[in-house]
């Protein structure tokens, strides 16, 4: 038998220690893979949907003595784009309605719509709309991708906001995990059906190289007591750093993973070597150097943590698509990003865990002495 044959089928003599070594090693790199798929897909939404809009502030109410949100007096839109280095602004309402038939059925329960002028659908990310746009002031609505997909909605159907039924005459996608799941209205024809006559948020669009920061610090000096700004740049810091406490649990989770599923390795090989004694005993009296029986120990470990990295990618690949879709996922709000870092990485991890489970077990075995091994029982 050649050398590298044996390394490949000695692993597997005692096939459901070999089986339960196997799982414990998978599990920590599918646990790698499904963390890893997860969170660089939520980082991706997150950063498209931050970035979708043509908008560089959003202008939100400011928070009362009761932690609420104040809502923005309609005035503030000609007054925020009469500020210098402003180029246009955009006023939206935001409503969002529950339908307890829905909820009871086990159903979509809610949907969000939003108000806003026609000709300001560009600063929320709008450009390219199948059908055709909303008319002003009337009952039409266009809907995101999101949307008509988790509620089973075409171009020409109807749909109804506080009571009141709107024709869907467009469907877009901007990228938006928010936008894509909401519908989108006429401003004016939102405040007539729901009595309010304020508004959500306020968009502004800057004119080019003027500094974001300092017309947000203006906005917030002058009326801060009625406003609170954020700039897109405020806005990605803040959600870079959700994320990264995300990755840091990721590790964290991925570690304790390896660790057991380390000593899951060690236990096999050592066990495997005290099985063997005798064997290696025999290799050693025929010549058999202890660098070479040190090799082939170090070598069926890497087999086994190779075939835990391939049935671990496969698990968390499969994990986490299933656990999007059952869980976390009912309005396609985000997808798994697959990098090839995220393999790498999981594969480099196997290896390694590989090499150090096997080193002692390996070192033990290479110092057997032939005479010894052979009178073991």
């Amino acid at each position: 038998m050649r050398y590298i044959t044996l390394i490949l089928k000695n692993p597997f003599r005692n096939k459901t220690r070999t089986a339960l070594s196997v799982l414990g090693i998978a599990i920590g790199i599918a646990t790698i893979v499904a963390l890893g798929l997860i969170t660089d897909g939520l980082d991706e939404s997150i950063q498209t949907t931050l970035n979708s809009g043509g908008a560089e502030i959003t202008v939100t109410g400011a928070i009362d003595s009761e932690a609420n949100t104040k809502d923005i007096n309609t005035s503030y839109l000609d007054t925020l784009a009469n500020i210098s280095g402003v180029n246009e602004t955009a006023g939206l309402l935001r409503i969002q309605e529950i339908n307890l038939k829905e909820m009871m059925n086990g159903e979509r329960t809610s949907i969000t719509a939003y108000g806003i002028d026609r000709d300001k659908l560009d600063l929320v990310g709008i450009e390219d709309v199948n059908g055709s746009l909303f008319e002003e002031n009337s009952s039409e609505a266009i809907m995101g991708k999101s949307f008509a997909e988790t509620r089973n909605k075409t171009i020409g159907d109807t749909i109804t906001i506080q009571g009141h039924e709107f024709k869907i005459v467009g469907e877009f996608e901007t990228g938006s995990l928010l936008s894509d799941n909401s519908l989108y209205v006429s401003k004016e024809k939102l405040q007539e059906i729901t009595g309010k006559d304020h508004l959500t948020q306020i968009l502004i669009k800057t004119n080019e190289n003027v500094n974001d920061t300092k017309i947000a610090d203006e906005i917030e000096d002058k009326y801060g007591e009625d406003l609170l700004t954020f700039t897109t740049e405020e806005q990605v810091q803040m959600m870079s750093q959700i994320t990264s406490i995300l990755d840091l649990v990721t590790y964290a989770i991925s570690a304790l993973a390896i660790i057991i599923g380390g000593i899951g390795i060690i236990n096999t090989m050592i066990m495997a070597v005290y099985e063997r004694t005798k064997e290696i005993g025999v290799l050693r009296a025929v010549g058999w150097k202890s660098r070479r029986i040190l090799m082939m120990i170090i070598g069926e470990t890497l087999v086994l943590t190779t075939l835990s990295a391939i049935v671990g990618i496969i698990g968390g690949i499969a994990i986490s698509e299933i656990g999007i879709r059952l869980i976390g996922n009912a309005n396609n709000a985000f997808s798994l990003a697959y990098h090839p870092e995220t393999f790498i990485t999981a594969f480099a991890v196997a290896i390694i865990v590989g090499v150090l489970g096997g080193i002692y077990p390996a070192y033990k075995a290479s110092k057997l002495a032939p005479t010894e091994a052979l009178r073991y029982e």
